[in-house]
């Protein structure tokens, strides 16, 4: 059974003045501090040298990567302010070793790609293939594939949207992964009658081809949100998703985990298990069960539920973290890790004092066996914490001191840095931090 809950402490958090709006959006090359040698030297959190629209924020999207070559490498995708207000094209702001910017607009033809905005859902997700390829999902809202490619190396996406399986399908939250192959990953919403499903997606970067791997959870009058998506060394891939009340709830329930071989096309839990896909309510790997006073309700409900998660790997074991309001905390959403721990899932609380925003992440370093939890408060000078943990108490410290950060993306590159994507919506600045 997982393990009571342990009471930790947190660093005092401060406040300090608000930044001011991002420059211009044209292509722009600015140096930060540069990388030299095997590893990348840390970079304080500083502005990307493009203007971001302020509809660029999500807490499910999987918007930044990194690749090693002679040196470090970072792309953060994000939504730049449109031709006409309440609207945002989308483009790559690319970060050589050098700490040299430029920037790839998304093409449909020779017109810049541009979606209305809708905050919470039109946001991209992208990913680098292992030919050097790079994919972007953008703006989906219940909408048909809006997928993105670039025809050359490291060049500019263009519409690739008929390449992808399931056409005509209506399609939300799109999260993809690179394994280690070079191959893609991607677990997406997809529409449909009495229920919304997750659908799992692979491309077959030897054969540059879309497949569609399997609906890995599917419940009746349940709609499927996927959080994240994770391959490991070994190719397995681990992906995490929560539960609502279909057709669709600003809160969820019952976060769930479920692994996926390539190797033998089999679906397991978290202790190896065999899993019947569609996983369902009934037969998913729960991690955060419905707690006392919990039920699927609309969005409306003002008890315990689920609200963002992210992955880690250890190895090839998950490692969870997850926003949560609990039985006991009122409408303060605090902030859980979650781990395997026997046949169950054991659970700690990493931060409670107090409102975070629908903004987390965590990193593993597998040289220290160690974690770092980023989540987001919802006000103060700083904003954007790190918490680690040693013997089971949890301490918090700044990560991006007096910046106004809402939402953020974490992702650990091969130098063994965090690399910080930090979203500023108020001020329309995005951020670049490696530590």
């Amino acid at each position: 059974m997982p393990r009571p809950l342990r009471t930790v402490r947190t660093s005092a958090h401060v406040r300090p003045p608000r930044a001011a709006l991002a420059g211009a959006a044209a292509l722009v090359l600015l140096p930060l501090a540069a990388a030299t040698g095997a590893n990348a030297a840390p970079v304080a959190p500083g502005p990307v040298p493009y203007a971001m629209d302020s509809s660029n924020q999500a807490g499910w999207w999987s918007p930044l990567d990194t690749y090693k070559g002679a040196g470090e490498y970072a792309y953060l995708a994000f939504n730049e302010p449109g031709s006409t207000a309440g609207t945002h094209r989308v483009a790559i702001a690319r970060r050589d070793p050098s700490g040299t910017w430029s920037r790839l607009p998304l093409m449909n033809g020779s017109t810049p790609a541009e979606y209305p905005d809708d905050i919470g859902h039109n946001q991209p997700s992208m990913a680098r293939d292992g030919s050097g390829r790079f994919h972007v999902f953008a703006s989906m809202h219940n909408d048909t594939w809006r997928y993105y490619r670039s025809d050359t190396v490291g060049g500019a996406p263009t519409n690739h949207s008929a390449d992808m399986p399931d056409q005509g399908r209506n399609i939300t939250y799109p999260v993809v992964a690179t394994a280690p192959n070079g191959d893609l990953y991607v677990i997406a919403r997809v529409d449909g009658s009495g229920a919304r499903h997750g659908r799992l997606y692979r491309w077959n970067d030897a054969s540059a081809t879309w497949s569609a791997v399997a609906t890995f959870a599917l419940s009746g009058n349940r709609s499927v949100y996927p959080d994240d998506l994770q391959v490991d060394s070994a190719g397995n891939v681990h992906i995490l998703f929560e539960w609502a009340l279909y057709p669709a709830q600003t809160y969820r329930h019952e976060l769930s985990y479920l692994r996926y071989s390539p190797s033998d096309g089999r679906f397991t839990d978290h202790n190896g298990a065999a899993e019947t896909v569609p996983v369902t309510t009934a037969t998913a790997d729960v991690i955060q069960p419905l707690e006392a006073g919990e039920a699927y309700r609309d969005s409306t409900d003002t008890g315990p539920v689920v609200q963002s998660a992210k992955l880690a790997l250890a190895g090839t074991s998950p490692r969870v973290v997850y926003r949560y309001r609990s039985p006991s905390s009122g409408a303060l959403f605090t902030v859980r890790y979650g781990y395997p721990s026997g046949t169950g899932w054991a659970r700690q609380t990493v931060y409670a004092a107090s409102q975070t925003r629908a903004a987390i992440d965590i990193t593993w370093d597998p040289a220290t066996a160690s974690k770092r939890v980023y989540y987001v408060t919802e006000s103060g000078t700083d904003r954007v914490f790190a918490a680690t943990e040693s013997g089971g108490t949890w301490t918090s410290s700044s990560a991006a001191p007096g910046l106004p950060v809402e939402r953020l993306a974490v992702k650990r590159d091969s130098s063994g840095d965090d690399v910080l994507y930090l979203a500023a919506p108020g001020t329309q600045k995005l951020y670049y931090g490696r530590r």
